[in-house]
């Protein structure tokens, strides 16, 4: 694909549609300059609306393509495939499909989105189903988790894929030989299910950088780059993790307001407050990659801010940059070789 590097945008997805995607759009556009174009996705007559509103109407670098249907939030996936075939979530997959964009970044119905994607674009060689993963602080730097949500029943190759997939994402974002834990209820060999054993039999055989077992706390706290677990254990930690957060600022505000007392301390501590804040706002960590298939789709949450989409809307350009698919390809079929040799 030639020209400017393209991300095309559900412009109805998530709680808000248009009234997010369209400001996140030209938040991305002026952080990234000339060499980004987004194609609006969704009803035409909504973002030209919201288009003038924000004075945008026209913007070189933004272009709308119409599609007729959007797709709910509490819509079944099969419903979706089957009905919603103009939506604004298949128009933008359908672009990747077609060549005409480098990326979809879409904040809808997470189970439509991953149907539709796996439909239209299909999955890579060697990988049975692709996987949810996302960015998560650490006391050191940052953790990708995967799956979180897009399988509940995986067998021990599948988290060996996942495993792939995720130490590759992981490169792309700069680390060297990214270190891969493996989700369980204890460090020790003996510790987890049969599913878990065998996975961490088959990823010790690989040439992956693997320490090992990590437990829950682990994600935040140890020396690890890379967490592989199931989709239904996935989910439940990453939906944990967003309802601690949510409590600590709770608590933290609700503490500060006591008083007079605690309001002054409170004005003191507002620099630390804020960094802190920063380092946890999970619009800072908006965006969760479907991985293993044949082109880039990024999740946005649906109810992510102009500047949390913005932030999806740049996770997919760096995937885009660094081709991500190719890469996840060429570490699959290294290692179906490797195996094949033993």
């Amino acid at each position: 694909m030639s020209g400017p590097l393209t991300i095309a945008l559900d412009g109805m997805g998530g709680d808000a549609g248009a009234d997010v995607v369209v400001p996140a759009a030209l938040l991305a556009l002026r952080e990234a300059g000339e060499d980004l174009r987004l194609i609006l996705v969704g009803q035409e007559t909504v973002l030209s609306d919201v288009l003038v509103r924000l004075k945008a109407k026209g913007h070189p670098q933004l272009v709308v393509r119409h599609a007729s249907q959007l797709v709910s939030m509490d819509e079944s996936p099969a419903q979706a495939l089957r009905a919603k075939k103009d939506s604004s979530m298949r128009v933008a997959i359908n672009l990747v499909k077609q060549g005409e964009a480098h990326a979809c970044v879409s904040a809808g119905n997470t189970g439509a989105l991953m149907a539709t994607s796996r439909f239209v674009l299909k999955t890579l060689p060697g990988i049975d189903r692709p996987a949810i993963c996302t960015t998560m602080p650490t006391a050191r730097g940052h953790a990708r988790v995967l799956d979180l949500g897009a399988n509940v029943d995986s067998t021990a190759e599948h988290l060996l894929q996942f495993a792939v997939m995720g130490s590759v994402l992981a490169a792309v974002n700069g680390v060297e030989r990214p270190r891969v834990g493996l989700l369980n209820i204890g460090e020790e060999d003996i510790k987890g299910n049969e599913q878990v054993k065998e996975a961490a039999r088959l990823l010790a055989a690989s040439d992956l950088n693997y320490i090992g077992f990590v437990e829950g706390d682990g994600i935040y706290l140890d020396d690890v780059d890379v967490v592989v677990c199931d989709g239904f254990v996935g989910n439940v930690a990453l939906k944990s993790s967003e309802g601690v957060a949510k409590l600590v600022r709770h608590y933290l505000t609700q503490e500060f307001k006591r008083n007079l007392l605690t309001r002054l301390a409170g004005l003191i501590a507002l620099p630390v407050l804020r960094a802190f804040g920063r380092k946890i706002d999970p619009r800072r960590y908006n965006g969760a990659s479907l991985l293993g298939l044949q082109g880039i789709v990024v999740k946005s949450h649906g109810g992510a801010d102009a500047l949390a989409f913005a932030n999806a809307i740049r996770v997919a350009v760096l995937e885009a940059k660094q081709d991500l698919p190719r890469r996840i390809d060429a570490h699959l079929t290294a290692l179906h070789v490797e195996r094949q040799a033993l």
